[in-house]
């Protein structure tokens, strides 16, 4: 081609200005990381990978699986990544359950109960989180010692943490039991929404899914037994021994007060969508269920709540990936989730840049996949066409 002609090919010359603006930004990535190179070199820091497979040296107070400081980076990094995990999965959801509630209650007819909802959703969603988490956390802690802790049906609250009842088996097992349920769980919804199982009668529907469901708790039923000792009661009770408790389980005042602050200030805006979801339900679909003989219960159940769970999700996607990221917030009280080990491994290892990288990779896979599996369920409900409008 001519240099006349190509500088009149508007192709040509797109192509030409993107891979300019492409080398730029590798050379600008490339000279970033000689630069840090170098820098780390003055300081006496080494770059790699390499101290991963090294000793941590320090201790977590709080963790799902086993980890000791003699543990390597990379196994401690596993276990903040499966904390904030748990984490999310606690107030993901308990704001799922608060804004089901306070929803309903911001559309019921009882204006008592609509101003319950409203003053709940005003009050928790202009505070800050972070304020909110400081007072469940001085809240938890100031809690009566041991020796005059609450008791409320088995369960002892002191300042030291919620003590409840539990099974007395090994700790590996509780997580194989759980992990076997979380997984049973996956599966039976994955199974059921399969074209071969939604094409049987409801009778066989119900036979496979039942099958399904009893393997899987059969399995976790085996995990439990692998993790009892013999000889011991399985069940385990808080009793009161000397200063302090004994048995049961104890769940740390770090761990339920966020729990409790992501659920409070997460329930405000989830209750908000419930509401917006239910508003975009048109009435006359509710008339018309009405009109063919439906009761109450069953027009709530299979006419609106299908549909304004269809107008929701796509918003409570939004929600749910912005709770996940807030449970950093965690290091405020000490809680040991990915963003403290990553912010404590940088600390005792000097290697910023690596453990950057890795946090930001790490929240990247669970926010992705998260929102990729909301997003495909998002798809597989929608509903084609206008069927669902702007209610008044």
């Amino acid at each position: 081609m001519r240099l006349d002609t190509f500088w009149r090919s508007s192709a040509a010359r797109s192509a030409l200005l993107q891979s300019a603006f492409i080398a730029a930004i590798g050379a600008l990535v490339v000279t970033a990381v000689l630069v840090a190179q170098s820098n780390l070199r003055a300081q006496g820091l080494t770059s790699g990978f390499q101290f991963l497979w090294k000793a941590t040296s320090w201790d977590m107070n709080f963790a799902v699986m086993p980890a000791t400081p003699e543990s390597p980076y990379w196994w401690y990094i596993v276990v903040g990544l499966c904390n904030t995990l748990f984490m999310g999965l606690l107030g993901l959801t308990g704001a799922t359950v608060v804004g089901l509630a306070v929803g309903m209650a911001r559309t019921a007819r009882n204006p008592s109960v609509r101003l319950l909802g409203t003053i709940y959703v005003e009050t928790f969603r202009n505070l800050p989180l972070i304020l909110q988490l400081y007072f469940w956390y001085a809240l938890s802690t100031n809690l009566p010692n041991p020796r005059q802790a609450i008791e409320v049906g088995g369960t002892m609250l002191t300042a030291r943490g919620i003590y409840v009842p539990g099974l007395n088996i090994a700790y590996s097992a509780a997580v194989l039991a759980v992990a076997i349920l979380v997984v049973g769980g996956i599966a039976i919804v994955w199974l059921s929404n399969t074209r071969k199982v939604r094409r049987m009668d409801a009778k066989q529907r119900r036979s496979r899914l039942g099958l399904t469901a009893c393997a899987f708790l059969a399995a976790a039923l085996g995990a439990v037994w692998w993790g009892y000792s013999a000889g011991t009661n399985i069940f385990t009770m808080p009793q009161l021994q000397g200063l302090n408790i004994r048995g049961g389980i104890r769940i740390q005042p770090e761990v339920y007060s966020l729990a409790f602050a992501i659920s409070a200030y997460g329930g405000a805006y989830v209750g908000e969508i419930v509401r917006g979801g239910f508003k975009a339900v048109r009435p006359g679909q509710v008339e018309a269920a009405r009109a063919l003989g439906l009761s109450s219960w069953q027009v709530f159940w299979r006419v609106q709540m299908p549909l304004a769970f269809r107008a929701m999700l796509p918003i409570l996607t939004n929600q749910y990936v912005w709770l996940i990221k807030a449970t950093t917030l965690g290091i405020a009280v000490g809680f040991t989730d990915f963003f403290m080990v990553i912010a404590s491994s940088i600390t005792h290892s000097g290697q910023t840049l690596e453990f950057i990288f890795i946090l930001m990779a790490g929240f990247l896979l669970v926010n992705f996949s998260l929102a990729a599996v909301l997003n495909h369920i998002n798809r597989a409900i929608a509903i084609k066409g206008d069927q669902i409008g702007t209610g008044s």
